[in-house]
């Protein structure tokens, strides 16, 4: 079976304190109860999440979803966003199954990828390493007015902004989020192309500003 991989790298610096944080513990939930409610998602997809802090650490490894358990998110520190593209470049190296002449590997990864604040550590030397590895559409959300979208657009051509990182907010990206998941499993599932951009996703509710 060819499983579509969805990589949710989340911001867990000290500034996520507070509401931001718990806004996107209950998003991750959601996300993951509304997915296993979808027979495609169920059939096909796979979820990681890598947290960034000080450093970037793998805590829930790609797993199907039925057995996929929402892990602890904490607080800790600053923003080593680099380590973190650095990590997810290493993980979809080691865990995305390779299209080979013999056999289809994997469906190209989708990535979610959310911060409140500018990269602490060094960011280009990260993107370097995930630009030599095959993924689908990275999608970068800035979450609250301190997020740098400069360089979120440098590391992807898809970024979109929240106006306040609070508990609507997020969780209407990661309703987005979920409805993104969905369309992908499905093209698969009716051998469509696959997500390759923003047009292929369902268009973001008003509390997610695309930046162009």
């Amino acid at each position: 079976m060819r499983r579509l991989p969805v990589y949710l790298v989340l911001d867990t610096s000290y500034s996520m304190h507070g509401e931001p944080i718990e806004a996107v513990k209950n998003g991750v939930q959601l996300l993951v109860s509304t997915l296993r409610q979808d027979p495609y998602a169920l059939e096909t997809a796979f979820l990681s999440v890598i947290t960034f802090d000080d450093s970037a650490h793998q805590i829930a490894p790609l797993t199907e979803l039925p057995s996929f358990q929402p892990p602890v998110l904490k607080l800790n520190g600053t923003t080593a966003l680099g380590d973190a593209l650095r990590l997810l470049a290493e993980r979809i190296e080691a865990e995305v199954v390779k299209t080979t002449a013999e056999s289809k590997g994997d469906w190209k990864p989708l990535v979610f990828l959310m911060t409140d604040g500018g990269p602490t550590d060094d960011w280009k030397q990260g993107l370097a390493k995930l630009k030599q590895v095959r993924t689908g559409v990275v999608v970068a959300c800035a979450a609250g007015q301190d997020a740098d979208t400069s360089i979120l657009k440098q590391i992807t051509e898809v970024v979109v902004a929240l106006d306040t990182a609070d508990s609507k907010t997020i969780s209407a990206f990661f309703k987005w989020v979920s409805a993104s998941v969905s369309t992908g499993s499905q093209r698969v599932d009716q051998g469509q192309k696959e997500v390759s951009g923003l047009d292929d996703l369902p268009p973001p509710p008003p509390e997610v500003n695309v930046v162009l």
